[in-house]
């Protein structure tokens, strides 16, 4: 009973010994607290605000007409000894979803149509003048020259790999609702115009892309079965090719018809008004309570210091 009469009453002894610590040492913690304050402060004033454009879309629901056909009647058509051509029947959605963040369709169907300062160069935007505000370290406007430093395998004007990575992991953002289906696709900016400009053009150039690949493979499906068409003599086999053309035909007048190709929007991005980032109130709060426990944790470790060499 002594023993723990007596732990009692040293753990009482070591908290009055802390607060007391703490206590005397309160207006070393209340400048830390202060100056970190100020500095958190100072760096989410200094930060830029970025805007976020979302858009929500759809697979758009296409079959493919020739594939079907083709499976129809390619028994028959082997038994002339042709070969017909057949494309599998999986969505270009879940393809194009893959395609979207590569770098061959940001090099090719991205990069060529954005400004790339607005990408690699951009301090701030200007919401007065609806301009964007470069970083004169990187990019002179006035000369339209990159001055950036750089080593390699950097390159003076930023390649499309490096630019590929900003894109990608600053201002892309692409997401799928697995019980919906439905794709969100956002772009992050400083500027809520680009970062709307560049949700649309995502959405437009992947449609393009698909349209003119399946076209393409189309018009080549067509221009072969017009060709075993005129090389066979046999009637019924005449008869399933021109079934299977008929199809082709369907399918091409279909593709140029949809302008929604593979993605169709059920939102379309908006240039919004508000910021989206950075929360200044949360990044002023933590860092005020990081202040804080530093400046205890820096008063404790000296109190307890102090005893050790006495």
């Amino acid at each position: 009973m002594i023993n723990e009469e007596s732990g009692n009453f040293d753990d009482e002894i070591d908290l009055k010994e802390l607060f007391h610590a703490v206590f005397n040492g309160r207006w070393i913690i209340a400048s830390i607290t202060s100056i970190i304050s100020v500095i958190v402060v100072v760096y989410s004033l200094i930060l830029p605000d970025i805007y976020e454009s979302k858009a929500i879309l759809t697979p758009v629901n296409s079959t493919n007409g020739i594939s079907g056909a083709i499976q129809s009647y390619s028994g028959l058509a082997g038994l002339a000894g042709i070969n017909l051509p057949y494309g599998d029947d999986d969505s270009n959605h879940l393809k194009a979803l893959k395609k979207i963040n590569s770098l061959s369709f940001f090099k090719n169907n991205i990069l060529t149509n954005i400004n790339l300062p607005d990408l690699m160069a951009v301090k701030n935007w200007d919401h007065d003048t609806n301009s964007i505000i470069y970083d004169s370290n990187i990019f002179e406007i006035n000369s339209n020259t990159w001055v950036r430093k750089y080593s390699y395998p950097q390159q003076e004007i930023p390649s499309a790999q490096e630019s590929f990575k900003v894109f990608a992991k600053k201002h892309l953002s692409l997401n799928e609702d697995s019980q919906t289906g439905h794709i969100t696709l956002s772009i992050r900016h400083q500027s809520p115009f680009i970062a709307q400009q560049w949700s649309e053009l995502i959405v437009s150039e992947i449609n393009n892309f698909y349209k003119e690949k399946d076209k393409s493979e189309s018009e080549k499906a067509a221009s072969f079965l017009n060709q075993q068409i005129s090389m066979s003599d046999l009637s019924e086999i005449n008869q399933v090719l021109s079934q299977l053309l008929q199809e082709e035909l369907k399918k091409l007048t279909l593709i140029e018809a949809n302008q929604y190709y593979v993605f169709e929007y059920i939102d379309p991005p908006a240039v919004m008004e508000e910021k989206s980032e950075p929360d200044r109130a949360s990044i002023i709060i933590l860092g005020t309570i990081f202040g804080f426990i530093l400046s205890v944790s820096i008063i404790l470790i000296r109190h307890y210091s102090i005893l050790k060499q006495t």
